[in-house]
């Protein structure tokens, strides 16, 4: 499995300026620490750094199943993250939305989940068994915020 954060391009499109999902500015604000992932760099963004605040939508084109929602985003330029191993931004809640996506991006039923983190890794192995499932997002369980995507190797 391969752990993918938000595309470098469109994280430094939106860090000089482009408007997010909603054709709106994204926010700046300030981190108050934990609690607050870059969906680019996949870690929480420090405790007074400059983040930004913006609608994200993790697919190409607009259809019932492109979820559309907010996310942080280190203000600076940062590095992608991303790798085989579970990102440890991955393991900051007790438990995440995981759940698979056909390679028309629509939600294969029956796969959505609520899983603990330290779970991620062979919940999402078993998903990704299903030969309908083309790729995995983790989204919060809580918010249902988009975190990161994980494809096959």
């Amino acid at each position: 499995m391969h752990y993918s954060a938000m595309p470098t391009n469109i994280a430094r499109g939106y860090q000089t300026g482009m408007v997010d999902a909603y054709d709106n500015a994204p926010e700046l604000a300030v981190s108050n620490g934990p609690g607050t992932p870059c969906r680019h760099c996949l870690k929480n963004i420090p405790k007074g750094a400059g983040m930004l605040i913006l609608a994200y939508r993790p697919f190409d084109g607009l259809h019932p199943y492109a979820e559309t929602g907010p996310i942080f985003l280190c203000a600076e330029p940062c590095g992608r993250g991303g790798g085989d191993v579970l990102p440890p931004v991955l393991t900051t809640s007790p438990a995440y939305l995981v759940k698979g996506y056909s390679s028309d991006d629509r939600i294969v039923y029956g796969t959505g989940a609520i899983v603990k983190s330290a779970e991620i890794p062979d919940h999402t192995a078993q998903v990704l068994k299903d030969p309908r499932v083309r790729y995995v997002h983790v989204r919060s369980a809580s918010n249902n915020c988009y975190l990161a995507r994980i494809d096959r190797d």
